[in-house]
């Protein structure tokens, strides 16, 4: 792209941003592809207008039912698909999930997620999770669940029983979906987030980089966040986790700027939004951490394990926050 070229699609950028419209791939793209000192310069600033730039939120996942997911989504191990070290197992109950949800109370998590890898659950399987999340709401944190596909009376169910969060990421743009994915459509994530929306659930969606995608995906998949006629509450960036047995597993990683720039690109367009640093952050230094956080970054998964991937030990997350003057959320939001 010319430098004349580059400056007309700032000049459209800043357009966009002042009147509030949809944003294009191309200008999402242009974000992206911005010098990284420019591009943490305007998202920072952006980051400051809407949040404290220095405290970041801590949500815990529990893996509360593993493995046997009849999906062939490329990156998960918990695919009945593909050989992988995960094993199948059934819900757990709600003494353990009220235990491990007081551990990360205590240790300043203030969001507990619960996932349970099922394409979309049944009545009999919502009747089971009701009393998880409400384990959960009674130890004063907000909950938050991915359980697969809803349907609009699933989404109202979970909405009387309190819930306050519901995850469903996109993963990627609709171009490069069915890469990934076949056995369901970007159109059925899409009417899943609207099912949550109408029921007045907040939404967390967000996706996944380094499966081989081109930048002008990202910018797609930010696009479709950013354009929602309400845009998500939480925005989580994950890094691919390259498992073995995965059809991913071969995927080359990716370099820890591209995480940075997709973060500030995230920031930017989604500014009241909290982004999420998700998986991935095992392989990444301190140092690309760091950075991520000043991009706008503001929560992350906070615990040693994902749901089927190792996460940073709580105490090297502590020492990083005491180490660059971050502190911690004591109110779950966002």
């Amino acid at each position: 792209m010319s430098v004349q070229s580059l400056q007309e699609e700032k000049n459209r950028l800043r357009h966009a941003e002042a009147a509030q419209e949809n944003w294009t791939v191309l200008e999402a793209a242009t974000l992206l592809r911005l010098p990284l000192m420019e591009l943490l310069f305007k998202a920072q600033s952006i980051h400051r207008t809407h949040f404290n730039p220095n405290q970041v939120q801590l949500s815990t996942l529990l893996n509360i039912k593993s493995g046997g997911c009849p999906e062939d989504c490329g990156y998960c191990p918990q695919s009945a698909r593909f050989e992988t070290d995960v094993q199948a197992s059934g819900l757990l109950d709600v003494a353990t999930v009220a235990k491990a949800a007081l551990a990360a109370r205590e240790a300043g998590a203030t969001r507990f997620c619960m996932g349970a890898a099922w394409r979309a659950p049944k009545d009999k399987d919502l009747d089971q999770v009701i009393p998880l999340i409400q384990a959960v709401k009674n130890l004063g944190m907000e909950t938050c669940v991915t359980l697969g596909m809803l349907r609009p009376e699933h989404a109202a169910k979970l909405k009387d029983a309190g819930l306050d969060y519901y995850n469903h990421n996109l993963d990627t743009s609709p171009e490069f979906y069915g890469t990934v994915i076949s056995t369901r459509t970007y159109q059925d994530r899409l009417d899943t987030l609207a099912s949550v929306r109408d029921a007045g659930i907040n939404v967390c969606c967000g996706g996944i980089i380094g499966m081989g995608e081109t930048i002008e995906d990202r910018a797609s998949l930010l696009c479709t966040l950013a354009n929602m006629p309400t845009q998500p509450e939480s925005v989580p960036i994950n890094m691919l986790v390259r498992v073995k047995g995965t059809p991913l597993e071969a995927q080359p990683k990716i370099d820890s700027f591209e995480m940075v720039r997709t973060v500030a690109t995230a920031r930017i367009m989604m500014p009241k939004s909290f982004v999420r640093l998700s998986a991935g952050r095992q392989e990444m230094t301190d140092e690309a951490q760091a950075l991520c956080f000043f991009a706008g970054a503001n929560s992350i998964f906070y615990g040693e394990q994902l749901l089927t991937t190792d996460n940073p030990l709580t105490l090297d997350d502590r020492h990083l926050f005491d180490r660059i003057g971050l502190t911690t959320a004591t109110a779950a939001h966002g």
